[in-house]
């Protein structure tokens, strides 16, 4: 059983982690041990390079939290050109995987209040009277209808960065 640590307390980051992981490596294959962790970087990063750095730097972190672990796992969601998406960043003791998610371009209105330095999820929270959306369904599954979520972006996003952990291809 592989030990997974995601660098986060979040509800819908471990959620994400959890699905991919089984569906690679199979269901009930892995037990995770969720750890709260600083990312160096501000509460809503700004810019690519911002929000990658946040994922390494968590993984940084986890693995100094729990160096015994197989597995340390970071989803660091950023805002650049506009649009919110996010950094997922794993590691094992040998290798990283890394993967963008898929990105949603933000209204005026909403982009307006995060670039004067407010994070996204409290401006979604306190427009849509959902608290703590960003713990839920965030800002996409708000703008999707519910068709994704912020959950089901960061599992694909999860996948994705698990590819050099399983695939041949990549050795």
């Amino acid at each position: 059983m592989h030990h997974v640590v995601p660098a986060t307390k979040n509800p819908a980051k471990i959620q994400a982690i959890l699905q991919a992981f089984e569906a690679i490596f199979g269901e009930g294959s892995c037990h995770i041990d969720a750890v709260d962790v600083e990312s160096g970087v501000p509460e809503q990063p700004m810019g690519d390079a911002q929000t990658l750095s946040g994922a390494r730097q968590r993984v940084v972190n986890a693995r100094q939290a729990r160096p015994e672990a197989d597995f340390w796992v970071a989803i660091e969601a950023g805002i650049d050109q506009g649009s919110t998406y996010s950094w997922v960043v794993i590691e094992d003791a040998h290798q990283r995987g890394e993967a963008r998610s898929a990105t949603m371009p933000l209204p005026e209105k909403i982009l307006a209040q995060v670039t004067a330095g407010q994070p996204l999820g409290p401006v979604m929270s306190a427009l849509t009277g959902i608290e703590q959306i960003g713990r839920k369904e965030g800002a996409i599954g708000v703008f999707t209808a519910g068709a994704l979520t912020r959950g089901s972006v960061y599992y694909q996003a999860v996948v994705l960065a698990l590819c050099p952990f399983h695939n041949v291809l990549y050795r």
